[in-house]
C-alpha cells in the first residue's frame, strides 16, 4: 500500500481541497472540560460529525475510490553512490508504508547494497581479486600478460619462478573507497596449471630436466 499520488494521500479529487470539520476545528477531537473544586477534569472523544477524521471529502479522488492509498507497485530509480560499500543502507524518504493518521507522512523506503556476483572479479571492500591460470612452463620461465581491470587491458610481468597461489598486486587497479578519492587494489592469485598428460617429447625434457637438477 502506498500514498495515491493523484491526492497525494488527502483523499480528495485532484484540484479540490478537504473541508475541515466546524465542530471540531480540524482536530478530530472534542473536550470537554469540567471542574469539581480544586480538580480540573478533560473528557477527549472523537467527533461524532467527522467521526475523528477533521475533516470532510466532498468530492472523492477517482484514483482511490476516496481512501488516499492504493495498493499498487512503485517503481524507483535509486542513486547508488561511488565506492558504495556491501550492505550499505540507502533511505528514501516517505516511500515506506503509509501512516498510520490519515494524511499521515509515509515511512521511509531501506535499501541494502548488495554486490552481485562477477565471474571475473570478486570483491573485498575496495579491493578486487582476480584468478589468473598460468600456463607451468610461463610460471618457470616468467612472462608477461594481459589482463583485464576496469578500466581496460594492462600488461603484467609475472616474474620467473611464479608459484602457485601467488598473489601479484596491482596499486589502485581496485573499486573507489567511498567518499574519498583514492581506490583499492588489484590482486591477482596465480593459478599454475598442471598438465595431466604430456607427449613423449615432453616427458623426456621433463626427465632430462630432472637429471640436471639431480633428482
Amino acid at each position: 500500500m502506498r500514498f495515491c499520488p493523484t491526492c497525494k494521500g488527502t483523499r480528495a479529487a485532484e484540484g479540490t481541497k478537504p473541508r475541515i470539520c466546524s465542530a471540531c476545528k480540524g482536530t478530530g477531537q472534542l473536550i470537554n472540560t469540567r471542574q469539581e473544586g480544586n480538580v480540573a477534569y478533560q473528557e477527549i472523544r472523537n467527533c461524532p460529525e467527522c467521526q475523528g477524521q477533521g475533516k470532510f471529502i466532498d468530492k472523492p479522488c477517482k484514483k482511490c475510490q476516496g481512501k488516499g492509498m492504493i495498493d499498487e507497485p512503485e517503481a524507483l530509480t535509486v542513486k547508488i553512490p561511488v565506492g558504495a560499500d556491501e550492505g550499505m543502507v540507502l533511505r528514501i524518504p516517505e516511500h515506506g508504508h503509509p501512516g498510520p493518521l490519515p494524511d499521515g507522512r509515509a515511512g521511509d523506503l531501506l535499501v541494502i547494497v548488495r554486490t552481485a556476483y562477477d565471474p571475473k572479479f570478486q570483491r573485498s571492500g575496495a579491493d578486487l581479486w582476480h584468478k589468473v591460470d598460468l600456463d607451468l612452463i610461463d610460471a618457470v620461465l616468467g612472462t608477461e600478460l594481459e589482463v583485464k581491470t576496469l578500466e581496460g587491458s594492462v600488461t603484467v610481468t609475472v616474474p620467473q619462478g611464479t608459484q602457485p597461489e601467488a598473489v601479484l598486486r596491482l596499486s589502485e587497479k581496485g573499486l573507489p573507497y567511498f567518499g574519498e578519492k583514492r581506490r583499492g587494489d588489484l590482486y591477482l592469485r596465480m593459478n599454475v596449471e598442471i598438465p595431466h598428460s604430456l607427449s613423449d617429447e615432453e616427458r623426456d625434457i621433463f626427465m632430462n630436466l630432472k637429471r640436471l637438477r639431480g633428482k
